[in-house]
Protein backbone atom coordinates (compact mmCIF):
# COMPACT_ATOMS: atom_id res chain seq x y z
CA UNK A 1 0.00 0.00 0.00
CA UNK A 2 2.83 2.45 0.89
CA UNK A 3 4.61 1.75 -2.37
CA UNK A 4 1.43 2.21 -4.39
CA UNK A 5 0.66 5.56 -2.78
CA UNK A 6 4.22 6.70 -3.30
CA UNK A 7 4.13 5.77 -6.98
CA UNK A 8 0.82 7.59 -7.47
CA UNK A 9 2.16 10.80 -5.99
CA UNK A 10 5.48 10.54 -7.82
CA UNK A 11 3.76 9.92 -11.16
CA UNK A 12 1.49 12.93 -10.68
CA UNK A 13 3.97 15.35 -9.18
CA UNK A 14 7.36 14.25 -10.47
CA UNK A 15 9.52 17.33 -10.58
CA UNK A 16 6.90 19.41 -8.72
CA UNK A 17 7.82 19.01 -5.09
CA UNK A 18 7.57 15.25 -4.67
CA UNK A 19 4.51 13.54 -3.24
CA UNK A 20 3.00 16.10 -0.90
CA UNK A 21 0.22 15.27 1.46
CA UNK A 22 -3.43 15.40 0.99
CA UNK A 23 -3.79 15.56 4.69
CA UNK A 24 -5.61 18.80 4.90
CA UNK A 25 -8.84 19.00 6.90
CA UNK A 26 -8.56 22.60 8.05
CA UNK A 27 -6.13 25.32 6.97
CA UNK A 28 -3.38 25.77 9.52
CA UNK A 29 -3.88 22.44 11.24
CA UNK A 30 -1.03 20.84 9.31
CA UNK A 31 2.24 22.42 8.16
CA UNK A 32 2.49 23.58 4.53
CA UNK A 33 5.27 21.20 3.56
CA UNK A 34 5.65 17.76 2.02
CA UNK A 35 4.52 15.10 4.45
CA UNK A 36 5.12 11.41 4.87
CA UNK A 37 2.91 8.49 3.97
CA UNK A 38 2.18 8.03 7.69
CA UNK A 39 0.63 11.48 7.70
CA UNK A 40 -1.35 10.59 4.58
CA UNK A 41 -2.66 7.53 6.42
CA UNK A 42 -3.62 9.74 9.36
CA UNK A 43 -5.56 11.94 6.96
CA UNK A 44 -7.35 8.87 5.61
CA UNK A 45 -8.23 7.85 9.16
CA UNK A 46 -9.81 11.25 9.85
CA UNK A 47 -11.78 11.31 6.61
CA UNK A 48 -12.98 7.75 7.19
CA UNK A 49 -14.12 8.86 10.63
CA UNK A 50 -16.05 11.69 8.96
CA UNK A 51 -17.81 9.21 6.69
CA UNK A 52 -18.66 6.99 9.67
CA UNK A 53 -20.13 9.98 11.53
CA UNK A 54 -22.42 10.89 8.62
CA UNK A 55 -23.30 7.24 7.96
CA UNK A 56 -24.32 6.71 11.57
CA UNK A 57 -26.50 9.82 11.56
CA UNK A 58 -28.24 8.68 8.37
CA UNK A 59 -28.87 5.17 9.72
CA UNK A 60 -30.43 6.60 12.88
CA UNK A 61 -32.61 9.01 10.90
CA UNK A 62 -33.72 6.24 8.56
CA UNK A 63 -34.66 3.95 11.47
CA UNK A 64 -36.54 6.77 13.21
CA UNK A 65 -38.36 7.59 9.98
CA UNK A 66 -39.38 3.95 9.59
CA UNK A 67 -40.74 3.84 13.14
CA UNK A 68 -42.65 7.13 12.82
CA UNK A 69 -43.93 6.81 9.26
CA UNK A 70 -43.53 3.12 8.37
CA UNK A 71 -41.39 4.14 5.42
CA UNK A 72 -37.66 4.15 4.62
CA UNK A 73 -36.68 7.18 2.51
CA UNK A 74 -33.14 5.84 1.97
CA UNK A 75 -32.70 2.93 -0.43
CA UNK A 76 -28.95 2.55 0.08
CA UNK A 77 -25.78 4.48 0.89
CA UNK A 78 -22.33 4.37 -0.72
CA UNK A 79 -19.17 6.14 0.41
CA UNK A 80 -15.55 6.50 -0.65
CA UNK A 81 -12.29 8.34 0.00
CA UNK A 82 -10.77 10.07 -3.03
CA UNK A 83 -7.48 8.51 -4.13
CA UNK A 84 -4.22 10.50 -4.07
CA UNK A 85 -4.07 10.23 -7.86
CA UNK A 86 -7.56 11.74 -8.25
CA UNK A 87 -6.73 14.55 -5.82
CA UNK A 88 -3.57 15.41 -7.73
CA UNK A 89 -5.38 15.32 -11.10
CA UNK A 90 -8.14 17.58 -9.85
CA UNK A 91 -5.72 20.20 -8.53
CA UNK A 92 -3.63 20.04 -11.69
CA UNK A 93 -6.79 20.50 -13.77
CA UNK A 94 -7.46 23.66 -11.74
CA UNK A 95 -3.91 24.82 -12.34
CA UNK A 96 -2.97 24.57 -8.65
CA UNK A 97 0.00 23.00 -6.90
CA UNK A 98 -0.46 19.91 -4.81
CA UNK A 99 -0.24 21.44 -1.33
CA UNK A 100 -2.17 20.89 1.85
CA UNK A 101 -3.67 24.38 1.73
CA UNK A 102 -4.93 23.89 -1.81
CA UNK A 103 -6.48 20.54 -1.01
CA UNK A 104 -8.24 21.95 2.06
CA UNK A 105 -9.46 25.02 0.25
CA UNK A 106 -10.34 23.68 -3.18
CA UNK A 107 -11.06 19.93 -2.87
CA UNK A 108 -14.38 19.44 -1.11
CA UNK A 109 -15.00 15.81 -2.03
CA UNK A 110 -11.99 14.02 -0.54
CA UNK A 111 -14.61 12.21 1.55
CA UNK A 112 -17.81 11.52 -0.35
CA UNK A 113 -21.08 9.84 0.49
CA UNK A 114 -23.98 9.09 -1.88
CA UNK A 115 -27.56 8.60 -0.69
CA UNK A 116 -30.01 6.90 -3.04
CA UNK A 117 -33.74 7.55 -2.52
CA UNK A 118 -36.97 6.39 -4.12
CA UNK A 119 -38.57 9.76 -4.88
CA UNK A 120 -37.45 13.37 -5.36
CA UNK A 121 -39.51 14.38 -2.30
CA UNK A 122 -37.28 12.10 -0.20
CA UNK A 123 -34.20 14.03 -1.35
CA UNK A 124 -35.34 17.32 0.15
CA UNK A 125 -36.63 15.59 3.28
CA UNK A 126 -33.24 13.97 3.93
CA UNK A 127 -31.36 17.18 3.16
CA UNK A 128 -33.47 19.03 5.71
CA UNK A 129 -32.88 16.34 8.35
CA UNK A 130 -29.12 16.57 7.79
CA UNK A 131 -29.24 20.36 8.00
CA UNK A 132 -30.99 20.18 11.39
CA UNK A 133 -28.18 18.13 12.98
CA UNK A 134 -26.65 20.38 15.64
CA UNK A 135 -23.05 19.29 15.05
CA UNK A 136 -23.23 19.35 11.23
CA UNK A 137 -22.35 22.61 9.52
CA UNK A 138 -23.62 23.07 5.95
CA UNK A 139 -20.93 24.87 3.93
CA UNK A 140 -22.39 24.76 0.43
CA UNK A 141 -25.45 23.48 -1.44
CA UNK A 142 -25.84 22.80 -5.16
CA UNK A 143 -29.34 21.86 -6.29
CA UNK A 144 -28.93 20.24 -9.69
CA UNK A 145 -32.53 18.98 -9.53
CA UNK A 146 -34.01 22.46 -9.79
CA UNK A 147 -31.13 23.52 -12.06
CA UNK A 148 -29.77 20.51 -14.00
CA UNK A 149 -26.35 20.65 -15.60
CA UNK A 150 -26.28 21.25 -19.38
CA UNK A 151 -25.60 17.54 -19.99
CA UNK A 152 -28.78 16.60 -18.07
CA UNK A 153 -27.14 15.60 -14.77
CA UNK A 154 -29.48 15.93 -11.77
CA UNK A 155 -28.65 15.47 -8.09
CA UNK A 156 -28.60 17.37 -4.79
CA UNK A 157 -25.13 18.16 -3.43
CA UNK A 158 -24.21 19.29 0.06
CA UNK A 159 -20.77 20.14 1.41
CA UNK A 160 -20.83 19.76 5.20
CA UNK A 161 -18.29 19.65 7.98
CA UNK A 162 -18.50 17.39 11.01
CA UNK A 163 -16.24 17.44 14.10
CA UNK A 164 -13.93 14.46 14.59
CA UNK A 165 -12.64 14.06 18.13
CA UNK A 166 -9.13 12.64 18.30
CA UNK A 167 -7.06 12.02 21.40
CA UNK A 168 -5.17 15.32 21.07
CA UNK A 169 -7.42 17.56 18.94
CA UNK A 170 -10.81 18.10 17.30
CA UNK A 171 -10.82 18.39 13.52
CA UNK A 172 -13.72 19.76 11.47
CA UNK A 173 -13.77 17.41 8.49
CA UNK A 174 -15.42 18.20 5.18
CA UNK A 175 -17.69 15.61 3.56
CA UNK A 176 -19.54 15.89 0.27
CA UNK A 177 -23.05 14.41 0.32
CA UNK A 178 -24.84 13.58 -2.93
CA UNK A 179 -28.54 12.76 -2.73
CA UNK A 180 -30.35 11.38 -5.77
CA UNK A 181 -33.12 9.03 -6.83
CA UNK A 182 -32.62 5.51 -8.17
CA UNK A 183 -33.36 6.78 -11.68
CA UNK A 184 -30.89 9.67 -11.36
CA UNK A 185 -28.19 7.31 -10.12
CA UNK A 186 -28.85 4.89 -12.99
CA UNK A 187 -28.34 7.66 -15.55
CA UNK A 188 -25.32 9.22 -13.80
CA UNK A 189 -23.47 5.91 -13.44
CA UNK A 190 -23.93 4.90 -17.08
CA UNK A 191 -23.25 8.42 -18.36
CA UNK A 192 -19.97 8.50 -16.45
CA UNK A 193 -18.83 5.18 -17.94
CA UNK A 194 -19.83 6.08 -21.50
CA UNK A 195 -18.65 9.69 -21.49
CA UNK A 196 -15.22 8.99 -20.07
CA UNK A 197 -14.49 6.40 -22.71
CA UNK A 198 -14.03 9.48 -24.89
CA UNK A 199 -11.89 11.15 -22.17
CA UNK A 200 -14.39 13.98 -21.87
CA UNK A 201 -14.71 14.61 -25.62
CA UNK A 202 -17.77 12.59 -26.56
CA UNK A 203 -19.20 13.11 -30.10
CA UNK A 204 -22.13 15.49 -30.38
CA UNK A 205 -24.64 12.73 -31.21
CA UNK A 206 -23.64 10.77 -28.07
CA UNK A 207 -24.05 13.83 -25.88
CA UNK A 208 -27.41 14.60 -27.45
CA UNK A 209 -28.71 11.08 -26.85
CA UNK A 210 -27.47 11.09 -23.25
CA UNK A 211 -29.29 14.37 -22.71
CA UNK A 212 -32.47 12.83 -24.13
CA UNK A 213 -32.10 9.92 -21.70
CA UNK A 214 -31.68 12.41 -18.83
CA UNK A 215 -34.95 14.07 -19.86
CA UNK A 216 -36.66 10.67 -19.83
CA UNK A 217 -35.24 9.99 -16.36
CA UNK A 218 -36.63 13.32 -15.16
CA UNK A 219 -40.03 12.48 -16.61
CA UNK A 220 -39.90 9.03 -14.96
CA UNK A 221 -39.11 10.53 -11.55
CA UNK A 222 -41.96 13.03 -11.81
CA UNK A 223 -44.37 10.32 -12.96
CA UNK A 224 -43.43 7.91 -10.17
CA UNK A 225 -43.72 10.68 -7.58
CA UNK A 226 -47.21 11.58 -8.86
CA UNK A 227 -48.29 7.93 -8.71
CA UNK A 228 -46.93 7.61 -5.18
CA UNK A 229 -48.83 10.72 -4.06
CA UNK A 230 -52.00 9.31 -5.61
CA UNK A 231 -51.50 6.01 -3.77
CA UNK A 232 -51.17 7.90 -0.48
CA UNK A 233 -54.66 9.33 -0.98
CA UNK A 234 -56.13 5.83 -1.15
CA UNK A 235 -53.99 4.23 1.52
CA UNK A 236 -53.95 7.12 3.98
CA UNK A 237 -57.36 6.40 5.53
CA UNK A 238 -56.74 2.64 5.63
CA UNK A 239 -53.38 3.10 7.35
CA UNK A 240 -54.90 5.50 9.89
CA UNK A 241 -57.74 3.10 10.65
CA UNK A 242 -55.30 0.20 10.95
CA UNK A 243 -53.09 2.17 13.34
CA UNK A 244 -56.07 3.13 15.52
CA UNK A 245 -57.33 -0.44 15.42
CA UNK A 246 -53.96 -1.84 16.48
CA UNK A 247 -53.71 0.70 19.30
CA UNK A 248 -57.19 -0.13 20.56
CA UNK A 249 -56.53 -3.86 20.32
CA UNK A 250 -53.34 -3.42 22.30
CA UNK A 251 -55.03 -1.34 24.99
CA UNK A 252 -58.13 -3.56 25.11
CA UNK A 253 -55.94 -6.65 25.38
CA UNK A 254 -54.16 -5.32 28.46
CA UNK A 255 -57.39 -4.15 30.14
CA UNK A 256 -59.13 -7.42 29.29
CA UNK A 257 -56.29 -9.44 30.81
CA UNK A 258 -56.51 -7.46 34.05
CA UNK A 259 -60.30 -7.91 34.19
CA UNK A 260 -59.98 -11.65 33.61
CA UNK A 261 -57.51 -11.95 36.49
CA UNK A 262 -59.85 -10.01 38.78
CA UNK A 263 -62.88 -12.06 37.75
CA UNK A 264 -61.00 -15.32 38.27
CA UNK A 265 -60.00 -14.21 41.76
CA UNK A 266 -63.59 -13.27 42.60
CA UNK A 267 -65.04 -16.52 41.27
CA UNK A 268 -62.65 -18.76 43.22
CA UNK A 269 -64.72 -20.53 45.95
CA UNK A 270 -64.09 -19.41 49.52
CA UNK A 271 -63.43 -22.21 51.93
CA UNK A 272 -65.37 -21.47 55.11
CA UNK A 273 -63.84 -22.20 58.51
CA UNK A 274 -66.25 -24.58 60.31
CA UNK A 275 -65.78 -25.30 64.01
CA UNK A 276 -67.43 -28.42 65.43
CA UNK A 277 -67.95 -27.40 69.05
CA UNK A 278 -68.98 -30.88 70.21
CA UNK A 279 -65.88 -32.50 68.73
CA UNK A 280 -63.72 -29.77 70.23
CA UNK A 281 -65.17 -30.40 73.70
CA UNK A 282 -64.58 -34.20 73.46
CA UNK A 283 -60.96 -33.69 72.37
CA UNK A 284 -60.42 -31.25 75.19
CA UNK A 285 -61.86 -33.72 77.76
CA UNK A 286 -59.67 -36.54 76.46
CA UNK A 287 -56.54 -34.37 76.77
CA UNK A 288 -57.53 -33.44 80.34
CA UNK A 289 -58.15 -37.10 81.28
CA UNK A 290 -54.70 -38.12 79.92
CA UNK A 291 -53.01 -35.42 81.95
CA UNK A 292 -54.70 -36.71 85.12
CA UNK A 293 -53.66 -40.31 84.44
CA UNK A 294 -50.00 -39.39 83.87
CA UNK A 295 -49.97 -37.31 87.06
CA UNK A 296 -51.34 -40.14 89.40
CA UNK A 297 -49.08 -42.54 91.43
CA UNK A 298 -48.24 -45.80 89.63
CA UNK A 299 -50.24 -48.07 91.97
CA UNK A 300 -53.32 -45.97 91.57
CA UNK A 301 -52.93 -46.01 87.78
CA UNK A 302 -52.90 -49.81 87.80
CA UNK A 303 -55.94 -50.14 90.04
CA UNK A 304 -57.85 -47.61 88.02
CA UNK A 305 -56.99 -49.46 84.84
CA UNK A 306 -58.11 -52.79 86.36
CA UNK A 307 -61.32 -51.17 87.36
Amino acid sequence: MDRKLKEQFENEERGAGGYEAAGLLAVGQFPAKPISLDEWKRMQLVYNAGLKEINTKLEILNSEFQMAHRYNPIEHIASRIKSPESIAKKLRHQGRALTIENIVRYINDVAGIRIICSFTSDIYEIAELIRKQSDVKVLKIKDYISNPKPNGYTSYHMIVSVPIFLSDMTIDTKVEIQIRTIAMDFWASLEHKMYYKFEGNAPENIRRELKECADLVGFLDRKMLAINEEIKKYSGEDEEEELISETLRSLYGRVNEENEVKEAAMQEPVRPIVIDLQETEIRSAEKSQKKKIFSMPKSRKVSQNNA
